[in-house]
């Protein structure tokens, strides 16, 4: 199982969208509280942030590997598919 980090800020409308997914999703799947996710707002933690290749919030990443970026626009539907998507990498 794989940890995932996860990149939001406070007051993204998109970021809210995400946590609302995850829990979602874990409520459908137990499954899905498994892997472990590292929230970390790029404001208080920017040198961390600087680390990876991203351009808006939320991204989601395993290792380095960017998994899931919103944009402009998203759908909630939208994104909890790319939520799920992330969390069933994190299973495999």
């Amino acid at each position: 199982m794989k940890k995932v980090t996860v990149f939001y800020l406070e007051s993204c409308p998109y970021c809210k969208n995400a946590r609302r997914a995850v829990e979602e999703l874990k409520a459908e799947n137990p499954r899905y509280a498994e892997p472990e996710l590292e929230w970390i707002n790029e404001e208080k933690q920017p040198e961390l942030a600087e680390q990876y290749e991203y351009f808006s919030v939320p991204s989601m990443f395993i290792g380095k590997e960017k998994l899931y970026e919103a944009h402009l626009g998203e759908r909630y539907e939208e994104c909890r598919e790319h939520v799920r998507q992330t969390l069933e990498a994190a299973l495999k």
